[in-house]
């Protein structure tokens, strides 16, 4: 009876030690487990009481996998099967021993299914895949002796893929003052857009692009610039992106008709049409693991009335609170050169608020 105890429970349990696949080590060390994937630095080796373990793939010296096993080398093949190790070797099925240094990747079947199916989404990418994007609130209200509003608002929708980027862009600032009637609109300005990106090696690019703008307190109507140039990818890891880009753009300005008070003076609204060259620089960066910063700098000197010109600068950054939420403060300078009579050149604007976002931010 005692032995026929011990068959049924050690038999199984030493079935189930035979069924997983087993890892050496260099200090002799034996593991074992589910092997999930491997790269050039970890092996990732699923136990049945410790979970995932990373292993250090250069302290793996034998491999000996009771599942079917894919290994992709060096030199682009691919060879699938049971793997074993002999004279320091890697022996998957029939095929030729492999040297541990050629192996740049190992997945069981189920991993491998998974990455190729995201492999054949990056080759042939559907419109609907890779989007991801943001939205920036900003809101501050007073009521008793001062009585004043003022809320900003900033959205961007962006396609990312290794060969292409398409970005659409949205922000809007509005400010009020009721503190003496009547009411008065302090700031009303906003400008939308949308961008396309298109690789034409791991550095060169080109773009093209469509801004609009209206602005209450400027009297603009409507701005409208269509543009495009080339560009060039001077720092693209995984951290940081430092691009550069010049072009050409047509910009055509809408001012409305307004009265002057100091001293009164009436202006008929009008219509400029320029071809402008457009100049600039984008900068994305992590400082440290929770905060991001973007910059970015945009010149456009006016080659239709030579010695005008208009630019556009943007900063922002986010601090992550939790993995969809953010804080983020954001400054922007927008000058024009030649506003219209009595204006000022300069917009400015400051804001902090609450950043929600969406999606996968890269690939």
């Amino acid at each position: 009876m005692r032995r026929s105890f011990l068959c049924f429970v050690v038999f199984p349990f030493l079935a189930t030690i035979a069924a997983a696949d087993q890892v050496t080590l260099k200090n002799g060390d034996r593991l074992t487990g589910s092997i999930v994937s491997a790269d050039s630095k970890t092996l990732i080796l699923k136990s049945e009481f410790a979970g995932d373990v990373n292993i250090s793939w250069d302290a793996v010296t034998d491999i000996e996998s009771t599942q079917n096993l894919n290994l992709t080398l060096k030199d682009g093949k691919k060879v699938s099967g049971k793997v074993t190790t002999q004279v320091g070797k890697f022996v998957v099925a029939s095929a030729a021993p492999v040297a541990k240094d050629t192996i740049t990747a190992v997945r069981n079947d189920a991993d491998q299914a998974a990455f190729e199916a995201e492999a054949e989404k990056m080759a042939h990418p559907k419109i609907n895949y890779f989007w991801s994007g943001l939205l920036d609130t900003g809101l501050a209200l007073t009521s008793g002796n001062s009585s004043t509003l003022s809320y900003t608002l900033a959205t961007k929708a962006v396609r990312e893929t290794p060969r292409d980027k398409l970005t659409f862009y949205t922000a809007y600032v509005y400010a009020n003052d009721n503190s003496t009637p009547p009411s008065r609109t302090t700031a009303n300005d906003l400008r939308s857009g949308v961008r396309g990106d298109l690789n034409l090696s791991p550095k060169v690019f080109v773009f093209a692009f469509a801004d609009f703008e209206s602005n209450q307190l400027q009297h603009l109507n409507l701005r409208q610039v269509y543009g495009g140039g080339f560009g060039y990818h001077v720092i693209k890891n995984a951290n940081t992106t430092f691009d550069v880009f010049g072009g050409a753009s047509y910009d055509r300005d809408s001012f409305g008709e307004y009265f002057l008070t100091a001293p009164p003076q009436f202006f008929a609204g009008y219509t400029t049409n320029s071809a402008e060259i457009v100049a600039g620089e984008e900068l994305n960066t992590k400082l440290g693991s929770r905060t991001t910063l973007a910059e970015r700098f945009v010149f456009y000197p006016n080659m239709s009335d030579t010695g005008q010109y208009r630019y556009q600068f943007t900063a922002n950054s986010a601090t992550v609170i939790k993995k969809w939420l953010s804080w983020q403060v954001t400054f922007a300078d927008t000058y024009l050169s030649n506003p219209p009579t009595g204006l000022k050149s300069t917009d400015i604007l400051l804001s902090t608020g609450l950043r929600v976002n969406w999606g996968k931010n890269k690939l």
